[in-house]
């Protein structure tokens, strides 16, 4: 994960990173982070020059007033939907105030989904004790508001498993987000219910185990995402990412699985829409 800032951006509308008129679905970025606020206008048009025909963008991090600005950027703009939650690198802030604050925000049509939560056993930034905790009222608040779940995991897939189970998914169902783990991983999430996303990482040199996950999901539970402003894939990677950028990750996915481009797009935005419950 990087927060570089690359000195010049490349024209994502034209050559190779273009696509046909097929829909294509950013399923996880975060447009509100500090590092794309302040452009998120010119980022989003890029992001549509570039075949991008629908943006999930997430909250989930810091302060409420995050949640908050996500959702007034998918207020405005069409086609731009909106997650709200609390990070588990946050989760010892998840008290009943800000769960309450979150589900008068998902009052909002354009909110599909309530996350990112899940656990990060890597960082370790909240204990863990706070992770499940918030982890947990994560999953009750989804299924009050018959919501998708939205969930990050490293480093505690079996962990994160249990607790989906005891939990209960969602009636909407949920989606493991930046996809980290191996087969065995995808397998037991795919189990339980959940769709699997798959980032910029997946592009990575190193990211064998990843590559061969991404093989094996099912194409009708496949999501692509950029997890913007973070993991940008190749030849981008170092450099802060965004939305057009999907484009990459979404070539290699289609490549592992035998398919277009342009079939995969379709592909992974029906999935989005049919999980988030937007048309696409």
């Amino acid at each position: 994960m990087s927060g570089e800032t690359p000195d010049r951006y490349p024209q994502p509308g034209s050559g190779h990173d273009s696509l046909s008129s097929r829909p294509l679905v950013d399923s996880h970025c975060h447009l509100a982070d500090a590092r794309l606020r302040d452009e998120v206008d010119e980022t989003i048009a890029r992001a549509r020059l570039a075949g991008v025909t629908a943006i999930v963008s997430v909250g989930a991090s810091g302060p409420i007033d995050t949640d908050r600005l996500a959702v007034e950027i998918a207020d405005r703009n069409q086609g731009v939907y909106a997650v709200v939650g609390v990070h588990p690198h946050d989760a010892s802030t998840c008290s009943d105030v800000r769960i309450t604050q979150l589900r008068e925000l998902a009052a909002s049509p354009k909110v599909v989904g309530i996350g990112e939560t899940g656990l990060d056993f890597h960082y370790m930034h909240s204990p863990a004790a706070a992770q499940e905790a918030s982890l947990r009222r994560h999953f009750d608040l989804a299924s009050s508001l018959n919501k998708p779940i939205v969930v990050h995991c490293r480093d505690a897939e079996k962990q994160l498993a249990r607790i989906a189970e005891e939990a209960g998914m969602p009636a909407r169902g949920g989606v493991i987000h930046c996809f980290t783990g191996d087969a065995s991983a995808a397998l037991m999430f795919l189990e339980l219910g959940f769709f699997i996303s798959f980032s910029g990482i997946l592009t990575f040199r190193n990211a064998g185990r990843v590559r061969e996950a991404a093989r094996l999901v099912p194409v009708e539970r496949l999501l692509v995402e950029t997890d913007a402003p973070y993991l940008a894939p190749e030849p981008y990677r170092g450099k802060r990412n965004e939305p057009a950028y999907v484009t990459r990750t979404l070539a290699v996915l289609a490549e592992l699985r035998g398919l277009s481009a342009d079939a995969m797009a379709r592909a992974t935005a029906e999935n989005a829409g049919r999980l988030f419950g937007f048309a696409v």
